[in-house]
């Protein structure tokens, strides 16, 4: 019989050849894996972007109007849009909870693509409220015109050129927070799949017939099927029951 010692001369087990059939068996062996690394990534995605988002969504529409008149007059008429004046008159006539300094936050005016179109723009929590104030800033605005006409005398015309619309899609939550969970979705069955074939090549344990003939050069005759404990028990009580009926009897 062949000394155990002699283990050691065997020749060394060659690098794992893995065929499509065999990566799936591994993946599937460790499948658990890819699970849990899965949901702790998109667990954790989840969380940073409810940490670092805002809770109130906000809601963005704006109003046009025209403004004909050179460059530099424009630009002035868009200050006097935001001035105090104009959006005391906003807060009074739609009875808005906030200052005038505040709504001053809230407005942006700016010329659409360098042209004499203007744009009023407004961010509230409340999607109603913000084209009201949009709406209701460029009117305040025209109505206002006459009594600056006198000092500004190159101003050729000044009309509402569209309403501002509700918009019921929040511009603080954007596809980038989707996109963030879906990205920790994907590297957590990346990372799952990367440690099982990590895990495999350092296993060095034997799983196959084909194994067992590349390390010992010889021909597998044949298996000892897996024996469960369960089953074992099962046998014994068996064998029990016969012997104290008074005579041993063949048992198989």
């Amino acid at each position: 019989m062949a000394n155990f010692n002699d283990m050691n001369n065997l020749p060394k087990r060659k690098a794992k050849d893995i065929n499509l059939k065999e990566l799936f068996f591994v993946i599937k062996r460790r499948f658990w894996l890819i699970i849990v690394i899965t949901v702790i990534t998109t667990g954790l995605g989840a969380y940073y972007n409810h940490s670092h988002s805002n809770n109130t969504p906000l809601y963005q529409t704006s109003s046009r109007i025209f403004i004909g008149a050179n460059t530099e007059t424009r630009n002035t008429l868009q200050v006097i849009i935001k001035d105090s004046t104009v959006l005391d008159e906003v807060v009074k006539e739609l009875g808005l909870p906030q200052s005038a300094e505040a709504l001053f936050d809230q407005i942006t005016v700016e010329s659409v693509d360098n042209t004499q179109v203007v744009s009023i723009s407004v961010i509230d929590s409340d999607p109603n409220r913000a084209a009201e104030i949009a709406n209701k800033t460029a009117k305040v605005f025209i109505d206002g015109i006459p009594k600056i006409i006198p000092k500004i005398m190159d101003i050729k015309d000044v009309w509402f050129l569209s309403e501002a619309k509700v918009k019921l899609t929040p511009i603080n939550q954007s596809q980038n927070q989707t996109k963030l969970v879906l990205i920790a979705l994907i590297a957590g069955v990346g990372i799952g799949i990367g440690l099982i074939f990590l895990l495999d090549s350092l296993d060095d344990s034997i799983r196959s017939n084909h194994e067992v003939e590349e390390i010992l050069g010889l021909p597998v005759l044949g298996r000892v099927s897996k024996m469960h404990k369960k089953n074992l028990k099962k046998k014994n009580i068996k064998q029990f029951e016969l012997e104290v009926r008074g005579d041993t009897i063949g048992y198989k």
